[in-house]
């Protein structure tokens, strides 16, 4: 059921939720992946996230929500089009976010392997 709609992007309820008012925010335009939508359309994006997600928890009485972009198969993506989750959230819920990932601590190697990378993609 579609929720929210205008010139460039649509919103509608996900047909396998997590919770009940689990909302899809999808651009019109056809990109595949985060990093192939251009930044203007991502910024556009996250303007209609932020329009949409306070009325998803609103209406159905949420503590709070999940606003999350699933990029590629090993971050879970199944639909490859571009689109952000909504998912209402309550205290106690059960559901997990994110679990803590308990290997070694590598917080300055990773940083600087970050850094180089960063690099390279503004240098494109």
């Amino acid at each position: 059921m579609k929720v929210y709609e205008d010139a460039e992007f649509t919103a509608f309820l996900d047909i396998n939720p997590v919770q009940p008012g689990h909302t899809l925010v999808v651009p019109k335009a056809h990109f595949a992946r985060f990093d192939d939508t251009p930044s203007e359309v991502i910024a556009k994006l996250y303007q209609v996230v932020h329009k949409v997600a306070p009325a998803v928890a609103k209406a159905v009485d949420a503590e709070g929500f999940n606003a999350s972009l699933n990029n590629g198969l090993a971050a879970g993506q199944e639909v490859f089009h571009t689109h952000v989750h909504i998912i209402p959230r309550y205290i106690k819920d059960g559901l997990v976010a994110w679990p803590r990932y308990m290997g070694e601590n590598k917080l300055e190697q990773v940083g600087q392997k970050i850094r180089a990378a960063l690099k390279e993609v503004v240098a494109k």
